[in-house]
């Protein structure tokens, strides 16, 4: 089955809207940054590679409705919608990073005219969202070396197609395991409150003809016990200088009981997801969703008592200590992460 997560269609930013699945797939189009906005605050984008992608097009749709007569006048829009798109989601680094490729693309040209400096906007857009299908397909096949035939995968969240525009980070490896033939198994998470491993993540292998079954998120280390699992693979939102890698609530829960059980546990990620200002995971703000999503979001009358507080923090912190590696675009990085990570960055400038 084939999908696009996000394009750019007549002037509109047009996203799968994946609150409505796995009901219906269904398209948004959106035509005002205020309707983007509110699609990736309220999560019908999502995912840090996608939301990247969606935050570029954002600022070109933005400047599509002004109409500047000179570069300080464009830069001071541009600074603008920067700030604006950037607070849909504060956890994903791709976010800002993005967005901060679209700002430098005007800087770099402000020499040129205006309408001149949008359309390389648009273009720089563009190449962001071919080098994300690139970076997935990178990704998949520097993590095959550590996928055997016929292993039992476990994963949480939703870190595939529907993350990214391309084939996606950690189910990537999973679908491109299965073109090699290695008849791998995997075990979806259902990853509460929002549910994204089995009303995503499931929808997504199903179609694919993975070999999917869905477990509630507490089974997880009975199946680790019953040594049904040998992997486990999980995306990232955003990943400090030393390896602490954020990633959707749980995933730190997930880590534990992997490092209790000796079962492998690996990040994948590209080098945008990387937030090399940060020294450490502490460091990573981790975004406070609504209590609702709690209380009612999935059931049809509220399942807490009225009055009950909820505290409702949508990501946590994986210490490096507990990860086995980080598949990234670019390599396979292994401990000493501090060390290795600083040479990815050597490579990358």
């Amino acid at each position: 089955m084939k999908f696009k997560t996000i394009t750019w269609e007549k002037g509109k930013i047009v996203l799968i809207d994946q609150t409505k699945l796995p009901g219906c797939l269904v398209y948004v189009r959106c035509a005002t940054v205020k309707q983007l906005w509110q699609a990736i605050h309220d999560l019908k984008v999502r995912g840090a590679p996608a939301i990247g992608a969606a935050a570029a097009l954002g600022m070109v749709l933005g400047l599509s409705k002004k109409n500047e007569k000179s570069f300080p006048e464009l830069k001071k829009n541009i600074d603008m919608l920067f700030k604006y798109i950037a607070s849909s989601r504060p956890t994903a680094v791709n976010l800002a990073w993005a967005l901060g490729r679209m700002r430098n693309t005007a800087v770099a040209n402000r020499n040129k005219p205006v309408m001149a400096i949008k359309k390389l906007m648009l273009k720089e857009a563009g190449d962001i969202i071919d080098e994300d299908k690139a970076s997935c397909l990178a990704m998949a096949d520097n993590a095959q070396v550590l996928i055997r035939k016929n292993d039992r995968i476990m994963t949480y969240c939703n870190a595939g197609m529907l993350a990214t525009v391309g084939c996606g980070t950690a189910l990537g490896v999973i679908y491109r395991a299965n073109e090699l033939g290695k008849n791998v198994k995997v075990y979806s998470c259902e990853t509460r409150p929002l549910l994204q491993g089995a009303r995503l993540t499931c929808w997504e292998l199903y179609k694919h003809k993975i070999d999917v079954t869905l477990i509630c998120d507490n089974m997880a280390g009975y199946l680790m016990q019953q040594k049904r699992i040998n992997k486990i693979f999980v995306g990232a939102d955003r990943i400090a200088a030393n390896g602490d890698a954020a990633n959707k609530i749980g995933s730190y829960s997930l880590a534990v009981l992997a490092a209790f059980h000796k079962i492998p546990f690996y990040v994948v990620a590209p080098y945008s997801t990387f937030d090399l200002s940060l020294s450490l995971g502490s460091e990573i703000p981790i975004e406070e969703r609504d209590a609702c999503e709690i209380r009612e979001g999935w059931y049809k009358r509220s399942m807490v008592a009225k009055g009950v507080k909820i505290y409702n923090p949508a990501f946590d912190v994986i210490p490096n200590s507990l990860i086995s590696g980080i598949v990234a675009d670019t390599c396979l990085i292994k401990p000493p992460y501090i060390k290795n990570i600083k040479k990815l960055r050597k490579n990358q400038n």
